[in-house]
C-alpha cells in the first residue's frame, strides 16, 4: 500500500458525531472515487460512522464496487444506536455481529483489517480471541488493535498476530512514543489518528498552531499539509489516513505526501509538547 490512505469518518458530515451538517451523499461518493484516481488504495472506516444522511461503509461500498483491490480497514468495539448515541462499547459476544455489520454494509466478504479499538484498561485476550477465530474463518484477513498502550500492545501480541495500531498522535497532541517506537521495532504499521486535527481532534476544524502555520508559511502549503507531512517523517512504518468530505482538500492532502519538512521544521514542531520525527 502507499502510506497515505483516506480516512472515511468525514465522509459522513462537517463535525461527526456532534451537531454539524451531515454530508450530501453524493458528495462523499465523488470524494471517494476521486481518491482512488489520485491513487489512494488503502481507506480507514468504521460501521459506526454514519449521520442522519449518509453512511460511510455503504458510500465506500459503492465507490469500491470496482475497485476490489483497495485495501479496506474497519474498527469494532465503540457502538452508535440508529439515532446516533453512542452505547456500551461491544464485549466478547458482540463482535461477531459488528463484523458481520461491517462485512455487510461494504458488501465484502471478507474485512482486509480490522482494529479492535480499546477503550478500557482490561484484558484483551478473550475479545482479540473472538477475532482470531474470525480470521481462521476467513471473515478477517489481519488483526490491529487501537487506543492502546505498550502493555496491551504486547497483550494484544500474545493473543494473535497484529499487524497494525491506531493510535491517537499529532504535533501538538503527543500519543504513546513507546508504542511508535516498538512498533517500528517489530515491522507493525502505526497509525496516527487525530495527527491533522490535532488537539481540534474531530470536534471541528484543524486546531490553529503558531507553529505550525509557520512551518506552513515557509513551504506555502497549508497546516493541515503539514500535520500531514510530519505523520509520514515519523519513519518508514507510519501511514497517514487524513479525513476528508472535500474534493478541493482531498487533493490537498495527497499532495502533503509531496511535502519534505527539513530537520530545522521538525526541530521546530518539537517543543516540550511536540515529538520529533525521527
Amino acid at each position: 500500500m502507499r502510506r497515505l490512505g483516506l480516512g472515511a469518518m468525514r465522509l459522513t458530515g462537517t463535525r461527526p458525531f456532534h451537531d454539524g451538517a451531515p454530508r450530501d451523499p453524493a458528495t462523499a461518493l465523488r470524494v471517494v472515487r476521486r481518491a482512488l484516481q489520485l491513487g489512494v488504495d488503502h481507506v480507514d472506516t468504521a460501521a459506526f460512522y454514519f449521520s442522519s444522511r449518509v453512511s460511510a461503509n455503504q458510500v465506500l461500498a459503492t465507490a469500491l464496487s470496482t475497485a476490489p483491490e483497495v485495501t479496506v480497514a474497519t474498527k469494532v468495539g465503540p457502538a452508535r444506536d440508529r439515532d446516533g448515541r453512542w452505547t456500551e462499547p461491544a464485549g466478547p459476544d458482540q463482535l461477531r455481529g459488528q463484523v458481520e455489520e461491517n462485512l455487510r454494509q461494504l458488501g465484502r466478504d471478507r474485512l482486509d483489517l480490522v482494529y479492535l479499538r480499546v477503550s478500557d484498561p482490561g484484558s484483551l485476550a478473550e475479545r482479540l480471541g473472538v477475532l482470531r477465530d474470525l480470521v481462521t474463518e476467513g471473515l478477517i484477513g489481519h488483526l490491529g488493535v487501537s487506543g492502546v498502550s505498550l502493555e496491551q500492545l504486547d497483550e494484544a501480541r500474545s493473543t494473535a498476530p497484529v499487524v497494525a495500531v491506531q493510535n491517537r498522535l499529532a504535533p501538538d497532541l503527543p500519543g504513546d512514543l513507546d508504542v511508535l517506537e516498538r512498533c517500528g521495532e517489530l515491522g507493525i504499521a502505526f497509525v496516527p489518528f487525530f495527527s491533522v486535527a490535532g488537539a481540534g481532534r474531530h470536534h471541528g476544524p484543524v486546531q490553529a498552531d503558531p507553529v505550525v502555520a509557520a512551518v506552513a508559511g515557509r513551504h506555502g502549503v497549508t497546516d493541515a499539509q503539514v500535520r500531514i507531512a510530519w505523520t509520514l517523517a515519523l519513519g518508514p512504518h507510519v501511514l497517514a489516513i487524513p479525513g476528508t468530505g472535500d474534493l478541493r482538500h482531498l487533493e490537498q492532502n495527497v499532495a502533503a505526501a509531496s511535502v519534505r519538512l527539513t530537520d530545522a521544521d521538525l526541530r521546530d514542531l518539537a517543543t516540550e509538547q511536540r515529538v520529533v520525527a525521527r
